[in-house]
């Protein structure tokens, strides 16, 4: 049985023994090592580009916005914030919570190198206020 696949990026041959494939690449040198170049020209075994969650960065600058507005008096209450806002008290006071977190962890959320289970349900639940209890439970992959 031989068996082949059309022209592409990556060929293969099958002899009915032996599968032999065939991946375009090239070699080149970083420095004093060698690695191994995808056919756009980028590192081909570079980790992946952070991505940052936007709705998580949405919700820590409402939050922050929200922590102003308290400060500054424009508002008494996170319940006549909530009715200004058009949101629940509930919610108010659960985005509030995002002004606490250590600077590291939004830090991290806003370089888009957070966990994949780092969800904004996550972090609107009650945290501990030690930033070190945060990061063990916040930033553990």
């Amino acid at each position: 049985m031989t068996a082949e696949r059309p022209e592409g990026a990556c060929r293969w041959h099958f002899d009915g023994e032996v599968i032999t494939v065939h991946i375009p690449m090239t070699l080149a040198r970083r420095g004093s090592r060698k690695v191994i170049l995808a056919l756009d020209g980028g590192d081909a075994w570079a980790p992946a580009r952070p991505t940052p969650d936007e709705a998580l960065i949405r919700a820590l600058a409402r939050a922050h916005r929200w922590k102003r507005l308290l400060e500054q008096g424009q508002y008494r209450s996170a319940a006549e914030l909530a009715e200004a806002e058009n949101v629940s008290r509930s919610f108010v006071t659960r985005l509030l919570r995002l002004t606490l977190l250590a600077p590291d962890i939004v830090e991290v959320i806003l370089d888009g190198r957070q966990p994949k289970g780092l969800q904004l349900e996550v972090l609107t639940r009650p945290l501990p206020s030690e930033w070190e209890a945060q990061r063990e439970r916040l930033l553990v992959k």
